[in-house]
């Protein structure tokens, strides 16, 4: 195997590998696992754009390379709309256990109702 796709290889290897124990910690829930693996992925995918942006320049990046760079990319989109799935329901539950004090609130902080009137009239 030349030099240069060895190169490829161990830094695909890398990506896939932090993109593999991100799936586990996300799965699991396990925060502080996410935050760093997250930050070795973002490295690690940068190595990998500048080995394969230098074969690419050279033209040589191998088919199955490209096809496991394309694989990483897919899984890498994945997560992300698999995190935003989670983020929206999170964000969901929050408002439904605190909503805003605003126009529609039907109860006030003591928990008596808000009689209000925005337009300054008194209601009975």
């Amino acid at each position: 195997m030349p030099a240069r796709q060895a190169d490829l290889e161990r830094s695909l290897g890398a990506v896939e590998q932090h993109l593999d124990a991100l799936a586990v910690a996300l799965g699991q829930g396990d925060t502080a696992t996410m935050d760093t693996t997250a930050a070795e992925l973002h490295r690690a995918l940068a190595g990998a754009i500048n080995e394969f942006s230098r074969a690419a320049r050279a033209g040589q990046v191998p088919a199955a390379l490209r096809q496991r760079l394309a694989l990483a990319g897919a899984k890498v989109a994945a997560q992300r709309e698999a995190l935003a799935r989670a983020t929206a329901s999170l964000d969901r539950a929050v408002e439904v256990l605190m909503p805003e004090r605003g126009a529609n609130a039907v109860y006030a902080a003591h928990g008596g109702a808000d009689r209000r009137n925005s337009r300054g009239e008194s209601q009975a």
